[in-house]
């Protein structure tokens, strides 16, 4: 496409050249003087707080109790259909509820302490991060290539020694839009790396930070600042202009295929069929930014692609990532992101150090998970800013409390030694244990307890051997080796680097500390190898090794598989928000993305790596399970959500109740206190997870929109896959429904082997819109009813009203997005839903006029 673009790397050809960086040892714990000190603090919620909470939550149980004996006890008789299903609803959501509510009982807070990590490691001895981008391909036509470009950047000038840090952007999509933007954006790169580093702009994403408004006589900037912004914003509007120009070129794709710059078709011309591709945009020797300093490295990767391949979307990109970084930089950590991801705070990657290098807890941390914020910025006044925050505010903290927060997909930063399956290091007390239940022989049985996926080699043989004994010795090797190879795969380097990352900790180098062309060359070729499509052919990837294939969220299970083999995770929310979304979502994206998480959930739930059954025997912790039960169970709610959201509109349309009519004051008073319990619960959370009132509502409102709609699409998809095989997705448009079935085909992964059925986005509406208008329809029929027989038949109508109306509240926004000019839902989904509801509502007429007992006939008197 471009001219100056510089020739890609594909398998076929000859390498380019890699500046390896030299093995540095690490400093461990100081100076020694004393017990190291902890570089990060736990905060935990204060007692008085906390109690409160406690016996808010055992005072709503004890009432929920008392209710439901009520329930029970006092049937309708003349509706005993909805009080069966309310009373089983009642039941399923107190249920959900309980088990959500169980591991919150013990929230946390941490604080980094970076000043800590600098006087107790250097600049040069902290330990290699590699971030590994994730990115489809930007003509995909579902990835905006400014978004991917943002995305590197801010994490090029993130806080943090040049040479400790390196960036592999992974094209799944093999377009060549995409590596035309990451190297204009390595070009721009020299110029905005060294000015966000020398003023320390946050964020460091362009597009963020130009797009907040500056008052320089209010900050009092130096006229020198005033002027080198200027000119760098100028330079950046030239880089937009260069990706727009290339976006709309790419757009039409010439009958022939793209030509790189040289003459030579470019290899990713057919993406379902070309050879892997491995480019280094940065790090080639001499390498430097406008002011002559070292700057990051950054790599495109496109692994292989063949038909009849399994190749498992995005947690294949991340092992292929995984293992391409462990040959060329092997840093000890690895942050993943996805393609809109900005790193918005430059000082993340040093508060994820403080707990990975912890001299005492970094052992046994496997990730540490940050925040994920949706578009705005920091001040809460966005309306999207904050669209997680019960989630990301309450759930994982209080996850934190127990034995770490689940993995969410992205923003986390990863120990490679729990990636690869190796086992945490004991600590001090379960050494002492095995020692003295051992009789002093506890390295050896605490070895062979371990459930570490790694095959561990026995260390006790003396290298003293002669004969017999060493010919045994050199058998348990080959043997050794061949199980390594089993798990690892065919690539002896990467194996050498998987074990020198194990033993250093501090990443750099696994490869070797030769510099020269011919060993980056060797190194080149070997990463081209490990992202092959057959690589992955009768190993442990994707099962114990990396991310974990077969269940559609590989991230739940990947942190569920590290937890249950004894790992800690860490939670990390600092004031100044780490990790934001590019853009603000539509409400399209917005169901979309739920619709992907439900969908992954219910993956989780119907596979092996399910937590009801899984890791039996582990060492995680019964609560810890219990939160990720939660975590991937929660769709099946939307079952009695929206029967129970139906249940005020079928009480007013058809005049019955689910409630029985003699109400004794002592009921009424059971009722107001579960309210009342319910309200106390909720504040007395807000007021120790510091979470506002506005975005907790605005979190309840979506839960009810997305129980009703897309964690109801997730249950019936969930369950044709697993039952017949069919998977339903749903999409956004018809262009990207057709493209992402033809994806699926092309990908070749777990999903390619049943039917594939792509239904529109607006087919989710139906649900929510139907209950909305149920609901309002109910309202008005309701009250005119009151209208016309007086205020003694308003009394019965009351609470039908009440549930009506907090459905209504918890939809009202959805029905405002249906009315609004922008982003507004299809016609064809309200129609579908008036239609509907028409249908119920005639249908129950009908029934309800053919079952009611005939009425008697009076006798007609004679006429005198």
């Amino acid at each position: 496409m471009d001219e100056g673009s510089p020739d890609i790397v594909p398998a076929n050809s000859p390498a380019s050249d890699l500046d390896q960086e030299p093995e540095s040892s690490e400093s461990g714990d100081g100076d020694g003087d004393g017990p190291p000190e902890p570089l990060s603090d736990k905060l935990p919620v204060p007692p008085a707080e906390l109690s409160l909470y406690r016996a808010a939550v055992a005072l709503r149980v004890l009432l929920l109790a008392a209710f439901f004996r009520y329930r029970a006890t006092h049937p309708v008789r003349d509706a005993p259909w909805l009080w069966l299903t309310a009373l089983a609803c009642e039941l399923c959501l107190a249920l959900a509820w309980l088990l959500a509510q169980l591991p919150r009982l013990s929230p946390t807070n941490r604080a980094a302490r970076p000043g800590r990590l600098a006087s107790r490691y250097g600049e040069e001895a902290l330990a290699g991060v590699d971030v590994l981008v994730t990115a489809a391909g930007a003509g995909a036509g579902r990835e905006p290539p400014l978004a991917t470009a943002n995305a590197v950047l801010s994490a090029l000038a993130a806080d943090y020694p040049a040479g400790r840090l390196a960036c592999y952007v992974s094209d799944d999509g093999a377009d060549m839009l995409a590596f035309e933007v990451l190297f204009e954006a390595a070009g721009f790169a020299r110029r905005w790396v060294p000015f966000c580093r020398r003023h320390g702009v946050e964020p460091r994403a362009p597009e963020l930070y130009f797009a907040r408004g500056v008052d320089y006589l209010r900050d009092r900037a130096a006229p020198s600042f005033v002027k080198e912004r200027r000119a760098m914003k100028r330079e950046y509007e030239e880089f937009k202009v260069r990706i727009n120009y290339l976006a709309a070129k790419a757009r039409k794709v010439p009958e022939e295929g793209w030509v790189m710059s040289d003459g030579t078709p470019w290899p990713g011309n057919n993406p379902r069929d070309h050879p892997a591709m491995i480019q280094v945009l940065l790090g080639h020797p001499g390498d430097q930014d406008a002011e002559g300093n070292e700057l990051p490295r950054l790599f495109y990767v496109s692994r292989e692609k063949k038909p009849g391949f399994q190749h498992h979307r995005k947690a294949g990109a991340l092992n292929a990532l995984l293992r391409v970084s462990a040959l060329l930089t092997n840093g000890a950590y690895v942050l993943n992101l996805d393609y809109d991801h900005c790193v918005t705070n430059s000082g993340a990657l040093r508060e994820a150090m403080c707990f990975l290098m912890d001299p005492v807890a970094g052992n046994r941390t496997c990730f540490v998970q940050f925040p994920l914020r949706v578009g705005g910025d920091d001040d809460g006044d966005d309306r999207n800013a904050n669209r997680d925050s019960v989630f990301f505010d309450i759930d994982m903290k209080c996850l934190d409390g127990i034995q770490g927060p689940v993995y969410v997909g992205s923003g986390c930063f990863f120990n490679r030694k729990a990636l690869y399956g190796f086992d945490p290091a004991l600590a001090e007390e379960d050494n002492a244990h095995w020692n003295w239940c051992c009789f002093g022989n506890g390295k050896g049985r605490a070895l062979r307890r371990t459930m570490s996926a790694v095959p561990l080699l026995d260390s006790e043989d003396s290298d003293e051997q002669t004969g017999a004994d060493s010919a045994r010795t050199r058998r348990r090797l080959c043997s050794y080796h061949a199980a390594l190879e089993r798990h690892f795969g065919h690539s002896p380097a990467f194996i050498a680097s998987a074990f020198a990352g194990q033993v250093r900790g501090g990443g750099g180098g696994g490869g070797g500390s030769d510099s020269t062309a011919a060993a980056a060359s060797s190194l080149l070729r070997e990463a081209i190898h490990v992202v092959s499509c057959a690589y992955e052919e009768r190993t442990r990837w994707g099962k114990d090794v990396g991310w974990m294939y077969g269940t559609g969220a590989g991230g739940v299970a990947t942190g569920f598989r590290m937890h249950a083999r004894g790992w800690a995770s860490a939670y990390c929310a600092p004031a100044r928000t780490a990790f934001r979304t590019f853009a603000r979502p539509n409400p399209s994206d917005v169901l979309a993305g739920a619709s992907r998480r439900a969908v992954a959930a219910m993956g989780v739930l119907l596979s092996r790596h399910c937590p009801v059954w899984a890791g039996a025997g582990g060492r995680m912790r019964l609560l810890q399970r219990l939160g990720y039960v939660t975590c991937v169970a929660y769709p099946l709610a939307s079952l009695p959500l929206t029967a129970y959201c139906a249940l005020p509109a079928a009480c007013l349309l058809t005049g019955r109740s689910i409630f029985p009519d003699d109400v004794s004051y002592y009921d009424a008073v059971l009722l107001i206190l579960l309210l009342s319990s319910v309200a106390a619960t909720a504040a007395l959370e807000l007021r120790w997870s510091r979470v506002t009132l506005r975005a907790w509502w605005r979190d309840q409102k979506l839960w009810v929109v997305t129980g009703t709609s897309t964690c109801l699409a997730a249950v019936l998809q969930g369950t044709l896959r697993a039952c017949a095989g069919i998977d339903v997705g749903f999409s956004t448009s018809t262009e990207t429904a057709i493209r992402s079935a033809s994806d699926d085909d092309a990908g070749g992964g777990e999903e390619s082997s049943g039917a594939r059925r792509s239904l529109r986005w607006s087919n989710l509406l139906i649900p929510p819109a139907s209950l909305l208008l149920g609901n309002l329809a109910g309202v008005v029929v309701a009250v005119s009813y009151g209208v016309d027989h007086g205020y003694r038949s308003w009394g019965p109508v009351l609470g039908k009203l009440a549930l009506a109306g907090w459905v209504v509240a918890h939809l009202q926004g959805f029905l405002r997005g249906l009315l609004a000019r922008r982003d507004r839902a299809p016609t064809i989904a309200v129609l579908w839903s008036v239609l509907f509801v028409s249908v119920l509502s005639l249908l129950w007429v009908n029934v309800d006029s053919y079952s009611a007992p005939p009425a008697r006939s009076t006798s007609q008197q004679p006429v005198l």
